[in-house]
């Protein structure tokens, strides 16, 4: 469809709904949206503005503004980026000029893992956590979360085909490994897919778990990570999917995909055995995998002082910016991250 076309469309949210079908979307979630923008529709209607076409980023941050009356704070966020996924795919096939949640969902991630009140663990204290862990399987989980920032879902969502590394053996014991397009001449590199939905397949699994990322991530591999991959895939077991996960269990569920409650339970483990973990503990007191990612979040912030570099690593920035970041991946992102990128072994 042009973006002429695409201009006379009388149901912005009908369309939209009617296009995530076409792509494969499930009921399920098609209903969730459809929940989320017709709200946003009649508040947007109540306030004089007429359909999202004509709101303006005001009126996207009254919305949001009037959520956090009435629900938790990680609901808004889950229904502001429904209202920005909507926006970006209208704005890309031309129904709609402009974004406005670009800027409200940026200011909403700044205040993501900013809690001063979170158990501080410096890079030597960590580096001697991980010394503890001697497992492959559980190393490796462990240095993905802590090096790239992964949500929990994400890391046992990956595939083989999502992860390409250049190191000796590895590849030939696994031709599948980093198979995707995207990722052709970027060794050393995890490719995190945005559409992977709980409840829905893909690559022929049904996923317990979603990627929740705005955009296709390309996530960089340092030395000490593509070491620990390759000693986890040399006592890999087979794996029960045809989806060849990239963590699968090596107990009682011998060859199944990781779920994230079994790696909640494995960090937990490891956290209480630190006194890091403690029944009844709050997110303050408790080393968990989402501290992981606000370990991540810190110190690589920190240490490099580019907070775009770091947002689109979390896959949190908006679609302007992870243009940018995505064009110059080469030479801005991979290089600033292997330059700063803390050491754990």
């Amino acid at each position: 469809m042009s973006a002429e076309e695409a201009v006379d469309v009388e149901d912005p949210v009908g369309y939209f709904l009617e296009d995530m079908g076409y792509h494969g979307k499930h009921e399920r979630t098609r209903a969730a949206y459809e929940r989320v923008l017709r709200a946003f529709e009649a508040f947007l209607d109540s306030r004089g503005v007429a359909g999202p076409r004509a709101a303006d980023r005001r009126a996207c941050l009254a919305w949001v503004a009037s959520l956090r009356e009435e629900y938790a704070e990680s609901t808004v966020a889950t229904y502001a980026s429904y209202c920005n996924r909507f926006y970006s795919y209208m704005t890309q096939v031309g129904a709609f000029d402009a974004n406005p949640m670009t800027l409200v969902v940026e200011e909403m991630d700044e205040t993501i893992d900013a809690d001063p009140t979170r158990r501080e663990v410096t890079v030597a204290r960590m580096r001697e956590f991980v010394a503890g862990i001697r497992h492959p399987l559980d190393r490796a989980v462990v240095l993905v979360l802590l090096k790239t920032g992964l949500r929990v879902g994400e890391l046992c969502n990956l595939d083989l085909r999502d992860v390409a590394l250049a190191h000796a053996g590895v590849r030939e014991a696994y031709p599948d490994l980093g198979t995707r397009g995207r990722l052709d001449g970027r060794p050393d590199t995890l490719f995190v897919d945005p559409d992977v939905s709980a409840g829905e397949a893909a690559n022929g699994e049904v996923r317990s778990a979603s990627n929740k990322r705005k955009r296709v991530t390309l996530v960089p591999v340092d030395d000490e990570l593509r070491r620990a991959l390759a000693r986890w895939l040399a006592i890999r077991p087979d794996a029960r999917s045809e989806a060849d996960p990239l963590f699968c269990s090596t107990s009682g569920s011998w060859g199944a995909r990781l779920t994230p409650e079994m790696v909640r339970k494995t960090v937990e483990t490891y956290a209480r055995d630190a006194g890091w973990y403690r029944t009844g503990g709050g997110a303050a007191e408790n080393v968990t995998p989402h501290y992981f990612r606000h370990f991540f979040t810190t110190h690589l912030r920190d240490r490099t002082g580019d907070r775009g570099v770091v947002k689109y690593l979390r896959g949190d920035v908006a679609d302007d910016v992870i243009d940018t970041y995505t064009h110059n991946w080469g030479d801005r992102v991979r290089d600033v991250y292997l330059a700063n990128v803390y050491d754990l072994l």
